[in-house]
């Protein structure tokens, strides 16, 4: 990734984006998104820098380019939780600007829907709803708990896991 560079245009920004946040690189996914967003004229355009997003926020690799869009999108949501290796990371690339957030309707693996609040670039609390029913293991950076459960984070490897089974339809809240 570092041989190849940050430089591109639509797609390949995009992918860009999505490596660096697997690979847990917030700063850098972030610094590549941004450049993803800029701002580019209507006309007279020069796409040697790149193409950036025009005024609607369609993104600008002439003409139009929709998997710069979808893959921006799907950057910014790797950024925040990463569902593989049956666990659900959140907040697994936040980036230092990103100090405090929240976000909804984020989907994981399994058939998880999360939402999950931040401050200080620290998870305060996450609200799991679970679509199907099934075993759910969450990773944090500290350690959580679920509530009206006795499931406690247990540490593993760099972080906490959190093992707990679901019920569908349910939604369990955690926190710290």
């Amino acid at each position: 990734m570092e041989i190849r560079g940050d430089e591109g245009t639509g797609w390949s920004k995009a992918w860009k984006i999505n490596f660096w946040a697997r690979l847990l690189d917030g700063n850098h996914a972030y610094i590549l998104l941004r450049d993803l967003l800029r701002a580019t004229g209507e006309t007279g355009f020069n796409y040697s820098g790149g193409g950036g997003t025009y005024p609607n926020f369609f993104d600008a690799h002439p003409p139009f380019q929709i998997d710069g869009n979808f893959g921006g999108t799907s950057g910014m949501a790797e950024m925040l939780l990463q569902s593989q290796r049956d666990e659900i990371d959140l907040l697994p690339a936040i980036p230092d600007v990103w100090e405090e957030g929240m976000v909804s309707g984020l989907k994981a693996r399994g058939n998880f829907e999360i939402s999950m609040w931040w401050k200080h670039h620290r998870l305060t609390r996450a609200e799991i709803k679970s679509l199907s029913g099934g075993l759910c293991r969450v990773r944090t950076e500290k350690a959580m708990k679920v509530e009206g459960t006795k499931s406690l984070s247990v540490p593993a490897g760099a972080g906490y896991l959190l093992t707990f089974n679901t019920q569908k339809g349910k939604l369990y809240k955690i926190s710290n």
